[in-house]
């Protein structure tokens, strides 16, 4: 009973080694791109949280996670300029760099989507989001890793 206890505990502790090492972005570019995205997807869950009434409305943070988007989805070409790596935490599938003109597309609905929202009422967040989530899914399905 102690040898499989013990050997039990060994497989967790590499498991949880290796879980945490997958998490860990080595190539600058890689963790520049994984910055970025998680900077979107804050500013997207500002905005989704009151959508779903997860967060009372506040109209100067909604302007505020649309500003925040804007900006950082204006990063996003310059971002995954340079092709993939071989980092293995990197949830960026190589597709993007082969398919580069859909790639952009995609993103450029994306800007289209929140360009759109209209962050004054609750109510035009809420009709707004159908539209960015799509966008967002649409990208994440063809181009990011599943984890």
């Amino acid at each position: 009973m102690k040898l499989m206890t013990k050997a039990l505990t060994a497989a967790l502790v590499l498991a949880a080694g290796t879980a945490f090492a997958a998490g860990d972005r080595t190539d600058p570019n890689a963790k520049a791109r994984s910055d970025l995205m998680k900077t979107v997807g804050m500013n997207t869950k500002v905005l989704g949280d009151m959508a779903g009434d997860k967060a009372p409305f506040d109209a100067a943070a909604a302007e505020t996670a649309k500003a925040g988007l804007l900006a950082a989805i204006a990063q996003v070409g310059t971002a995954f300029e340079t092709e993939g790596d071989l980092d293995p935490a990197s949830e960026a599938k190589p597709e993007i760099w082969t398919s580069w003109d859909d790639f952009v597309k995609k993103g450029e609905a994306l800007n289209a989507a929140v360009t759109a929202i209209d962050v004054s009422s609750l109510d035009g967040v809420k009709a707004g989001m159908g539209a960015i989530g799509g966008a967002c899914k649409d990208c994440h399905t063809t181009y990011r890793v599943q984890n």
